[in-house]
């Protein structure tokens, strides 16, 4: 290459060097380093050249030139001659001084220069540098800063230095003035010190190991006297700070005298520093670097300084370290590092100052005293040995302390001091005790007002988290800790204030524990004996039973409990063992599988009770159960403040108990339940009724005993010595105490052995319980008004009725007192408000009374009919659950506790009706249930129906279920019932109508089971309710009435004869209904006169229609609508065509009621066939539209609808709409087809008349609804509605799919739309087509336009299918196709075109066969002069690509270049969709040209332009050029590139353009080097392309070339052309070309 075109281009990029653009920037700089690093020499000269001939440069552009200068050097320095070297060092050298002012980026780039140099050649640049670092002048600032970098960059180089240029230096110091220059000599000094400090570190290495630090001493002392007397009382703060970093530095190097002289004096000054700056990291460092000086030298005035260096330091460590800001750690690190330094020289008096600082009253000075006594006990292990026991008696103080962010510290020095052995000494379990306690600490109040959040806060969570952390890491990983731990842990798990630790807590004693065991470890088997410190093993158990009941509170505490019990078995009692390592597993595989909402509580508490009883069975030691039971109820206080796991407790007492065979042990432990219960509260007084139950089990007569005596004791005084019994329970109310009671009567009959129980239900139970109920005043009896009482009372009675219920079932008995209690539970009952629910009575009485029918005696007609209208008119009569309460705040309840009671309350009826029913399970007796329910069925209120309904549904299916029929009996009152729920089914209310259907499917199996049918037989009819079930979810008002038509017919099938007077006689009473249909039977007898006399009726028949419309806007029940449909229906049969002309002639566009009529002639499918034949015949023979001048003031006409084909056609539309009408569709679909795609054709475009509506009597359209009518629209509709109605339903979702119907009815995308249509029907709809062509044939020579560019779209479509040629359509088609090619519609002509390029995919077989039209055709369209838009081009192209595909060779030979020459102009066309095509012809006809040398130089010529339009801004075109490319592979005439191409070359598939085009020019050297000026002029053109990413792509091509091409073949190419193109290209205003450009430049070489 020519050295004139590299220095061209290297002077184009120093031009380029400060483009505005810094990707552009960096690429210059990148390829000027690359053509550097192959030519160093010129490009460093041509630098030099460049910046001493612009001496104006601007500074950012000489920076630029000179960086790129000290990467050349960084890399070539081996290469480069010393003439060049010295001339760099010159040029730097005066670059970097040229300005007596300090211009930092300028100097600072030359500065670099001369360090790069040095690194090799440190003693020319020395040489040049101290020419101007003379005696007694003042150097440029730069050239101190320089002397500096080059003492970092080259130690070894430079120390030798150092002596003399310290001594040149040291006067210098006094003559600067200036702050800039204190500031640059203080860092050089920095510098030199750091580096002689390396080098005398590193001696072994170094070239003069004579070297010492005595060497340097002298003049470092005279440095630092003037620096400490002077510079560093400067006002400028960072001046100060780098002072300060060079005396620390310094004070290694000076002599220990010296040093020992001036620590008094330097060390304050540079503690007071710390006040005077704001940065303190550089001072920490300059103190530490100082300290270390001293320590090393055994300083003996240190210790006069320690005490204010350990407050000033203290100080620092307490500072807030910012750890998004580095210098802050970095500082907090290095105060650290200086307490550490201190404490190898004076660990005494240090731990006495950090311990002293411990007690501090300030926050942050706590924290910074245990962040120093962690380090020191981390880093400084040796010396703090003999200060353990001090350091362990001072750390108590800051377990006390109150602040979070503290106690985070004293976390992690207990972390710090665990590792170190401090926990194994006295003392040492006080610091587990604080680590426990935190781990209980409950979640953060949320609260937190307007104060600003504190970057430093510890949450409660925060830190429990990191305590529980650290007692498993301690766990885990200090081994000599389990000893310690174990088994001091289990203290914590028991004492209430640690229930929040007990998961860590358990977490870790299951590791020790496991540990033990697995090693068989003596001291795992605990002594409790000897542990008084430890709770018992009764208490454990307890503790971890009642844990486990609740396994997701305290952070999911249930199952680490109950692995624990599994690990301290043995130790809990050696027969628990095997029996847990058998249960316990399971129980927490059911653990881990559920979640606090899917685990069913009651179940799971149930498993626990039978754990605990199987457990205390196989223990078998009375005593050891006796203690249980006296342990766990000394326990109960602990769980004061959580009643839940208090009740349980309870029941475990119970089950304990049951297992105790001592008699006064479970009298006296029942006393002390009794006595210390606190009855006040609900949850307890149940807790402590199930337990007592339990007991029941075993000990009936010792528990009936101990309740008697208990209600007969001073507990129930009203003196105030009868509370001393109830251990400070003063605030108890007796009622309450008297609550409890009455439901441990009601538990102990439930609980009790059945075989002794009836006999104490009257004596000792009732009795009992009426006793505490009333009371007597003057002898009379009084019911209490307390509602706890009540409630006890309500859930006690239900509980003996169950128990009796049980009983009964093996041994008969007659409650004498259920009359009785069946009152008292109604009264309760009618005195809860009926207009809100804030008690539990209702379910309760409910449930009661449930349970009590069910007991003999049987109650009386009057008495249950009583009871029934009592509870369902009490469950009914409320308001909804959402309805506020308006009642007092303190009586409202919570919204999710009304919830729960409402659920509750019907729950509870139900039950209460299936009871009744038992008792008397026969059609009667249902009936006398449903008689209540009947009137609520009606109510105006939605919430009241769907109550009413849902009930019935229950009871209708539990009669089922338990139906047992043993005669023939007759289901008398089916009728009844059907004729109050069918009508139901149509609801307004969605629940109503669901429950209702499944009312009227239950009846009929019922009346199936009566007329002798199995439980399991199953009848289609009746089945069918449940799909139409589905169907009632759908709103839709014809959905219902449809759904309930079918309903009728099933009900019709099954009602027996007898019944239908039964069943008619209620609805006529529903057509009352406000909600439902209930003008049915006006309806019906309206359809029946019609039907009988409607002949004769012709001229009232307008009038009837127009009553009909009239009355249609106000019938609001749909079965009557549908049967007003029906009446239309029967007109229509009998007066057909005075009908039509009626509904024809109604206002367009038609409403809902004129569209329901319609809708109503499609019912009857002969009927709908008359119809469309005749609308069909008046669309053939009117007018689609009419032109009309719109406006004087616009040119040209618009088309205007006709009014009689648009009703025509919404008519079609909406009677198709009716599935009835499908025998018509399919039969006449042909015609129904071509007449709508025509109609849909001459719609487009076109839109309504002001006065569509003119000619009708009836006020015309309104301006809104006209507005959302489209005259397209409704064609489009009603062609989706046959092709639905033709079950192509196929079809018709693959149009959805593509939304076809929106693109049909606009003029823009009309034909795309048609295009998709035709596309569904050949795929889809194949045996339809031929009627369809033929019938359409006649409209491609309509005089409507429109309509011949419908057809021609639909027909060119279907071209494109192969089912033409099966359905021997080709031949019609072609010829309409070739006819077309001369249409006076341009777009017709382009449709035409496009249908006989389809062939090719439709039919490829043909094309041979009609190659010579084809190739006609398609040759015509390329050169169509007529086509504004160059769309029938681009079809004839896109045509011609398809059949190439498929033609012989014989029939393209010859035009293989005509062809070719035709499509070269469009490669470079501006148009995306033309350039594409015109690629991919190109592609197509590559396989005519194999073998041909003319077809290899068009390819050829060809290549430059494919290539380059691979990057391409268009996707398309790039995909284009890939399969162009990789098809023409084969004819270029090189094996290597048709590899790659077919390689690389995939649509479907990423390519790395960069790597490709460089991989590419290497072949097309190798492979065609005499075509090299071809394809390098051919490049170069494409330098001025329309196309920023072409032109950037062709800078690439041609830096690839440049870079791959051998030297002896330059002479190929025009490097002038090249150069000047690429210097221009640097030029472009697109950044990524002047980027390619620049890189392309960096390949000169």
């Amino acid at each position: 290459m020519d050295n004139t075109d590299v220095e061209q281009v290297t002077l184009a990029l120093l031009d380029a060097a400060n483009d505005k653009d810094s990707v552009v920037q960096d690429q210059v700089r990148k390829s000027m380093l690359t053509l550097g690093k192959q030519q160093p020499d010129r490009v460093l000269a041509m630098c030099q050249d460049y910046l001493i001939k612009h001496p104006k440069l601007v500074v950012s552009h000489r920076v630029v030139i000179l960086q790129t200068i000290e990467l050349v050097v960084r890399s070539q320095i081996e290469e480069m001659g010393s003439s060049r070297i010295k001339s760099l060092i010159s040029l730097a050298s005066d670059e970097m001084t040229r300005s007596k002012e300090v211009v930092p980026d300028w100097q600072q780039a030359a500065s670099n220069i001369l360090v790069a140099v040095g690194n090799k050649y440190i003693n020319d640049v020395m040489e040049e540098i101290l020419m101007k670092f003379q005696p007694g002048v003042l150097p440029h600032f730069f050239v101190v800063q320089t002397l500096a970098n080059l003492s970092e960059a080259n130690v070894y180089g430079m120390v030798p230095f150092l002596n003399a240029i310290l001594g040149t230096m040291l006067p210098m110091l006094a003559l600067a003035k200036q702050d800039n220059m204190k500031w640059v000599f203080s860092s050089a000094l920095s510098h030199f010190c750091d580096s002689i400090l390396e080098y005398l570190a590193n001696l072994d290495k170094a070239p003069d190991p004579t070297v010492r630090k005595d060497t340097f001493s002298s003049e470092v002392s005279s440095a630092y006297d003037l620096l400490f007397t002077g510079w560093l009382q400067s006002r400028e703060p960072k001046l100060r700070l780098t002072v300060a970093e060079a005396l620390g530095f310094m004070s290694h190097l000076m002599a220990n005298e010296k040093l020992e002289e001036q620590i008094p004096k330097l060390l304050p000054t540079i503690l007071s520093l710390y006040k005077k700056n704001n940065e303190h990291y550089i001072i920490s460092k300059s103190l530490c670097q100082v300290l270390d000086a001293s320590v090393s030298m055994g300083s003996r005035v240190l210790e006069t300084q320690l005490d204010s260096l350990l407050l000033a330091l203290h100080q620092q460590v307490c500072t807030t370290v910012d750890y998004s800001n580095p210098p802050t750690v970095k500082n907090h690190n290095e105060a650290l590092r200086c307490f550490s330094i201190l404490a190898s020289s004076l660990p005494d008096r240090l731990v006495v100052f950090v311990l002293q600082k411990m007690e501090n009253s300030n926050e942050r000075s706590r924290m910074g005293s245990l962040a120093v006594l962690r380090h020191l006990i981390n880093s400084s292990t040796s010396m703090m040995e003999t200060k353990k026991l001090l350091i362990l008696a001072s750390i108590r103080q800051p377990l006390v302390d109150h602040s979070n962010k503290v106690k985070k510290r004293v976390v992690q020095v207990i972390s710090a001091m665990a590792h170190h052995g401090y926990l194994e000494l006295e003392g040492g379990e006080l610091l587990v005790c604080f680590l426990v306690q935190h781990c209980a600490l409950p979640d953060s109040l949320t609260n937190r007002g307007q104060r600003p959040p504190d970057p430093e806060e510890v949450t409660n969570e925060a830190l429990r988290t990191m305590c529980d952390d650290t007692l498993h890491l301690l766990t885990t990983t200090v081994d000599r800790l389990a000893d310690v731990l174990w088994p001091m842990l289990l203290f914590y798990l028991t004492p209430s204030q640690f229930s929040n630790a007990t998961t860590p807590l358990c977490k870790s004693l299951i590791v020790l524990g496991s540990k033990k065991k697995a090693s068989q470890e003596a001291n795992f088997t605990i002594d409790f004996t000897q542990q008084v410190n430890l709770p018992s093993p009764q208490t454990l158990m307890t503790r971890m039973m009642v844990n486990a009941a609740f396994p997701f509170r305290c952070r999911g505490h249930g199952a680490p409990s109950l692995s624990l019990l599994n690990v301290l078995s043995p130790n809990i009692h050696p027969n628990t063992e095997e029996l847990w390592e058998k249960e316990i597993p399971p129980l927490l595989a059911l653990l881990e599988e559920s979640g606090v909402e899917t685990l069913d509580h009651r179940d799971w508490q149930d498993r626990l009770l039978k754990l605990l009883s199987k457990t205390l069975a196989n223990i078998g030691e009375d005593k050891w159960v006796s203690q249980l039971a006296a342990e766990a109820t000394r326990y109960l206080s602990t769980y004061n403040l959580y009643l839940e796991e208090k009740s349980f407790l309870y029941q475990c007492i119970g089950v304990t108990l049951q297992q105790c065979h001592n008699k006064e042990v479970v009298k006296k432990q029942l006393q002390e339940v009794l006595l210390t219960a606190r009855h006040n509260h609900a949850i307890e007084r149940e807790g402590v009724s199930m337990g007592i139950g339990l007991c029941a089990s075993s000990h009936l007569d010792a528990t009936l005993s101990k309740l008697d005596e208990f209600g007969k004791s001073d507990a129930f005084k009203k003196s105030s010595g009868i509370f001393s019994l109830l251990k400070d329970r003063s605030d108890v109310d007796v009622e309450k105490i008297k609550s409890t009671l009455i439901l441990c009567y009601g538990r102990v009959a439930l609980n009790a052995p059945q075989e002794q129980i009836l006999t104490r239900i009257d004596h000792d139970v009732l009795r009992s319980i009426s006793r505490h109920f009333n009371t007597k005043v003057l002898g009379i009896k009084v019911e209490t008004k307390d509602l706890t009482m009540k409630l006890s009372l309500v859930q006690s009675v239900g509980l003996i009725a169950r128990a009796i219920s049980e009983c009964v079932r093996r041994q008969g008995y007659v409650f004498t007192r259920k009359q009785e209690l069946m009152g008292v539970m109604l009264d309760f009952l009618k005195a809860e408000p009926a207009d809100a629910m804030r008690t539990p009575v209702r379910p309760l009485v409910m449930t009661t009374c449930a349970n009590l029918v069910a007991l003999d005696p049987p109650l009386s007609e009057n008495e249950s009919l009583e009871m029934l209208k009592v509870c369902v008119n009490s469950a009914y009569s409320l308001p909804p659950v959402e309805a506020p309460d308006r009642g007092k705040e303190e009586e409202i309840l919570e919204p999710k506790q009304r919830e729960a009671l409402y659920k509750d309350t019907f729950s509870a009826l139900q039950e209460l009706l299936w009871s009744v029913l038992a008792k008397d399970p026969s059609p009667d007796g249902l009936q006398n249930v449903f008689k209540h329910i009947e009137p609520w069925l009606s109510s105006g209120q939605d919430y009241e129906r769907e109550r009413a309904v849902n009930t019935t549904a229950n009871i209708l299916t539990h009669y089922l279920d338990n139906l047992t029929v043993k005669n023939m009996v007759s289901f008398h009152n089916l009728g009844a019932l059907l004729g109050r729920l069918a009508p139901r089914c149509t609801d307004p209310w969605l629940p109503v109508r669901t429950a209702a259907i499944d009312c009227v499917y239950t009846l009929l199996y019922i009346q199936l089971r009566y007329e002798g049918f199995s439980v399991d037989y199953q009848e289609d009819s009746v089945e069918s309710l449940l799909l139409l079930r589905v169907r009632l979810e759908n709103p839709d008002h014809s959905v219902l009435y449809q759904t309930c038509s079918d309903l009728t017919k099933v009900i019709g099938k099954r009602l027996p004869q007898q019944q239908l007077t039964t069943v008619i006689s209620m609805l006529l009473e529903g057509l009352v209904d406000s909600q439902s249909n209930c003008s049915r039977a006006s309806s019906v007898i309206l359809n029946t006169m019609l039907r009988n006399r409607g002949a004769g009726l012709q001229e009232m028949v307008p009038e009837i229609l127009s009553q009909l419309h009239l009355h249609l806007q106000n019938i609001t029940e749909e079965q009557v609508r549908v049967a007003v449909g029906q009446t239309v229906l029967i007109l229509a049969t009998q007066h057909l065509q005075t009908v039509i002309t009626a509904l024809v002639n109604y206002p367009l566009p038609y409403d809902s009621w004129s569209c329901e009529m319609w809708l109503a002639l499609g019912a009857d499918s002969t009927l709908a066939n008359q119809i469309m034949e005749m609308v069909m015949e008046k669309l053939v023979v009117m007018a689609p539209y009419i032109d009309r001048k719109e406006s004087m003031m616009r040119a040209g006409l618009t088309k205007m609808a006709t009014s009689q084909p648009l009703a025509i056609t919404c008519g079609l539309r909406e009677l198709m709409m009716n599935g009835q009408s499908q025998g018509a569709v399919v039969s006449l679909f042909p015609q129904l087809f071509s007449s709508l795609l025509v109609r849909l054709g001459a719609s487009v475009g076109v839109v309504l008349p002001k006065d569509i509506n003119a000619g009708n009597k009836t006020s015309p359209i309104k301006h809104t609804t006209a507005a959302s009518f489209h005259v397209a629209g409704v064609a489009v509709e009603a062609m989706r509605i046959l092709l639905a109605r033709a079950q192509l339903d196929e079809v018709v979702r693959r149009l959805d799919q593509d939304n076809a119907w929106d693109s049909m009815k606009e003029v823009n995308t009309h034909t795309t739309g048609v295009t998709l249509l035709a596309r569904a029907m050949a795929k889809h709809a194949g045996p339809r087509l031929p009627s369809v062509v033929e019938r359409l044939c006649p409209y491609l020579n309509n005089i409507y336009e429109c309509q011949r560019i419908t057809v021609t779209a639909f027909y060119s479509e279907l071209l494109n299918h192969h089912v033409v040629t099966e359905l021997m359509l080709m031949d019609v088609l072609m010829n309409n196709m070739m006819e077309r090619i001369s249409d006076p519609c341009c777009s017709v002509r382009m449709l035409s075109v496009r249908g006989l390029g389809n062939i090719a995919t439709g039919s490829p077989e043909k094309v041979n066969k009609y190659a010579k039209e084809l190739l006609a055709a398609m040759s015509s369209g390329m050169e169509e002069k007529d086509d504004p838009g160059k769309l029938i081009t681009l079809e004839a192209m896109s045509g011609l690509s398809k059949v190439l595909l498929c033609l012989d060779k014989k029939n393209v030979h010859l035009l293989v270049v005509y062809i070719f020459m035709k499509i070269k102009p469009f490669l470079e066309s501006e148009n995306d969709e033309i350039r594409c095509a015109s690629i991919t012809l190109l592609g197509n006809l590559s396989r005519f040209g194999s073998g041909e040398p003319v077809f290899k130089d068009q390819i050829h010529n060809v290549l430059v332009s494919l290539l380059l339009h691979l990057v391409d801004p268009n996707a398309q075109v790039v995909k284009a050029c890939k399969y162009a490319m990789r098809v023409c592979a084969p004819v270029v005439g090189s094996d290597q590139i048709t590899t790659m191409f077919q390689n690389h070359l995939h649509e479907d598939k990423g390519l790395h353009y960069g790597e490709f085009i460089n991989d590419l020019t290497k072949y097309i050297i190798q492979d065609f080097p005499s075509m090299l000026n071809f394809y390098h002029i051919s490049v170069i053109q494409f330098f001025k392309s329309h196309w920023p990413e072409v032109r950037a792509g062709a800078a690439m091509f041609i830096g690839f070339l440049l870079g791959n091409l051998p030297e002896e073949l330059f002479s190929h190419l025009n490097m002038g052309t090249i150069t000047k193109g690429l210097v221009l290209l640097l030029q472009d205003p697109d950044p990524a070309v002047r980027g390619k450009a620049a890189e392309a430049m960096g390949r000169f070489h």
